[in-house]
């Protein structure tokens, strides 16, 4: 079995079930509670705060644990806006963000905030001076994801947080859930001010996830209840998701760091080996993420070549596992203006460390016995 699906979901790694299978036994008490189980829970709790914060390079204080993706960049989008709508109502995102971020702009239009949507350049790349012209007097928050999940570009995120690190009112959350453990990320030197990330991305298990806050920024919180993280995010921990959280963390930085070209190797190979495919055309731009590559087979529709893939025991997807099931064109493509034969038949590969070299090898010499199989039916 090949798996080319990890921007979808990874594999939980055998450490991180360990690390959650312990804590449930052993550290099952709530950390709220005053009695002996309580205080170890609340020990071990404080402890993965603090690891937490060591791995990001922030305070532990800053890390407010999720049950992952959705539910972080829900809580800085909406959360930041609702906190400080007084202040402007005014927010800036792109047109190829996740739907998590889309929606809940979308949602907060309906309360009435002015959601600005940039466009990128034909690269998959907000232009800076993008949202430098975008901005306003009364722009609250700028999200703008790291790497994205289709097509594997990387934003600017640096440059735009040197554009706005003189807007105090102006606060800059980034969606680092597709580049956490694969591009690296400043957060203080990007003066990013919120950030989230997944732990089914990064073989963890899902239900698990965090938004880093910079200390000092209020939210409004999605729930109320027992008052727990700072107020931020009611409702009992999820310590043995936590601490398995933060062992995936701590595994898939330490993969990135001992194998820091891996992953490129990988891409690179992949890349390589499609271009001798005619049939194939690669949407995704040299120089960006190197576990994720996108590309299009014109006239031959996409669900054919994945079920003929998973017949063989390869799998990969179509486009994000969010919206995949929505409709047969690519939102993320057309947004980069590419023609509609190739927005409609796109494949998307994504790598993790544990894939092969002898995977990308098997996988051409499949796709190319598919194609060829697939172009007699259709003659």
């Amino acid at each position: 079995m090949i798996y080319f699906d990890n921007s979808a979901t990874t594999k939980p790694s055998q450490e991180v079930l360990d690390s959650f299978l312990t804590v449930s036994e052993t550290y099952y008490g709530n950390a709220s509670s005053a009695h002996q189980f309580g205080l170890d829970a609340d020990k071990l709790l404080r402890k993965s705060h603090q690891q937490a914060g060591q791995i990001m390079n922030v305070e532990p204080t800053e890390i407010i644990f999720t049950s992952g993706g959705t539910e972080g960049n829900n809580l800085a989008i909406k959360g930041v806006a609702l906190a400080y709508q007084k202040r402007g109502k005014h927010i800036i995102t792109t047109t190829i963000e996740h739907p998590s971020v889309l929606s809940a702009c979308q949602a907060l239009e309906e309360l009435g905030f002015n959601v600005t949507y940039l466009p990128v350049n034909q690269s998959g790349v907000v232009e800076v001076e993008s949202v430098k012209e975008a901005l306003q007097a009364d722009t609250i928050l700028v999200s703008i994801m790291h790497v994205n999940n289709e097509l594997g570009t990387i934003q600017p995120i640096k440059e735009i947080g040197e554009l706005l690190k003189n807007r105090p009112t102006t606060y800059f959350h980034v969606d680092d859930i597709q580049g956490f453990g694969k591009i690296s990320l400043d957060l203080k030197r990007s003066y990013v001010d919120l950030c989230s990330i997944s732990g089914h991305k990064i073989h963890g298990l899902k239900g698990t996830g965090l938004l880093y806050v910079k200390e000092g920024i209020r939210l409004f919180p999605l729930f109320h209840g027992g008052g727990q993280q700072t107020d931020k995010r009611s409702g009992t921990e999820n310590l043995a998701g936590i601490v398995s959280l933060v062992r995936a963390m701590r595994l898939i930085t330490e993969q990135k760091l001992h194998h820091p070209e891996y992953l490129d190797h990988l891409n690179q190979q992949l890349r390589q080996r499609l271009q001798e495919i005619p049939e194939v055309v690669i949407n995704t731009p040299e120089g960006q993420a190197p576990h994720i590559l996108n590309f299009s087979i014109p006239a031959y529709k996409p669900e054919v070549v994945l079920h003929a893939l998973e017949e063989n025991h390869i799998f990969v997807s179509t486009k994000s596992a969010c919206s995949s099931k929505r409709t047969d064109e690519s939102a993320v493509l057309r947004a980069i203006q590419l023609p509609r034969e190739r927005t409609t038949s796109a494949l998307r590969v994504s790598f993790s460390f544990q894939n092969t070299d002898g995977e990308i090898e098997l996988f051409v010499r499949v796709l190319k016995r598919i194609i060829k199989e697939l172009s007699k039916v259709m003659g």
